[in-house]
């Protein structure tokens, strides 16, 4: 395994792999890696020849400077991780090669991005859309894996590629939840264990909603009204939203056809929290 932090390294790294017809996949993170991250790996490593995983703490994304602050970094353990899962290359930039000096250009994804995660957590969607633009374009892969769990992203995401005409296939893999149900998260390990109680009623609520829609209560206003009065009436939980919209466009929608996706976000303490679950797929695992 190779490990990085050179935009020139990194390049010539993929391009010999190129010129040996090589099918490069990347895995873009934030560092803090767990069993979430290493199933994006794992399913890179099954579908390419030349896996790179990218570490890097991206400041703009983060609106409150305290969570960016807090968010956990342990680069020697991701390092091992990627080494054990069979990683090619790590590329793990310092915040100059990213951001030189006297840049300018953000990407503004639009209506997609000023919704949900966007409306509360104002500047996010242009920090994630920017850096991933940065790293799509500095890794040049065939594939990019992301993670249904952070479903709004990967939703900006694609729509990012499109718009932009990069040449890119983007993959969603399953959320991954420990046995306690609570979708993994590189904060989860902030929570303090009375508060990881409490932050397991978001998968609860979310897979009562999906119980109750696949057995037939298909009034979406009544559903998304008890989602969040469940959610509301949790004490220790603040919550931010809780609906159920268009898997594809994330607007409310009354026809039960659709593809529907039902999004929480709440926080417990100061550490913030988002899950979700598709209702009418057969795919995914609660």
């Amino acid at each position: 395994m190779r490990t990085t932090g050179s935009v020139t390294e990194v390049r010539e790294l993929i391009a010999e792999a190129r010129r040996a017809g090589s099918r490069v996949g990347v895995v873009p993170t934030m560092g803090a890696l767990h069993r979430g991250h290493t199933s994006l790996i794992e399913a890179a490593v099954a579908g390419c020849d030349l896996v790179v995983v990218t570490l890097f703490v991206n400041g703009p994304q983060f609106n409150d400077p305290d969570d960016f602050l807090r968010y956990p970094r342990r680069l020697q353990d991701d390092l091992d991780t990627c080494q054990g899962k069979g990683v090619d290359v790590v590329f793990a930039p310092d915040e100059q090669t990213i951001y030189p000096p006297g840049g300018q250009t953000t990407v503004d994804v639009g209506h997609l991005g000023t919704l949900f995660e966007g409306q509360h957590r104002p500047g996010h969607f242009q920090g994630v859309a920017t850096v991933v633009v940065k790293m799509l374009n500095i890794t040049t892969p065939d594939t990019a894996f992301f993670g249904q769990k952070d479903f709004q992203q990967q939703l900006v995401i694609r729509q990012l590629c499109q718009d932009l005409r990069l040449p890119i296939d983007i993959v969603t893999c399953p959320t991954i939840r420990d046995d306690d149900g609570l979708a993994l998260s590189s904060r989860n390990v902030l929570l303090a264990p009375e508060q990881r109680v409490i932050a397991t009623s978001l998968s609860r609520v979310l897979r009562h909603a999906r119980e109750q829609w696949q057995n037939g209560f298909n009034d979406l206003p009544a559903l998304r009204q008890q989602l969040r009065e469940q959610l509301e009436s949790t004490p220790g939980l603040e919550l931010d939203y809780a609906t159920i919209v268009d898997a594809n466009t994330l607007e409310e929608t009354t026809a039960d056809s659709d593809p529907l996706v039902a999004l929480v976000a709440a926080s417990v303490g100061n550490i913030r929290l988002i899950d979700n679950l598709l209702l009418n797929a057969t795919s995914e695992t609660a």
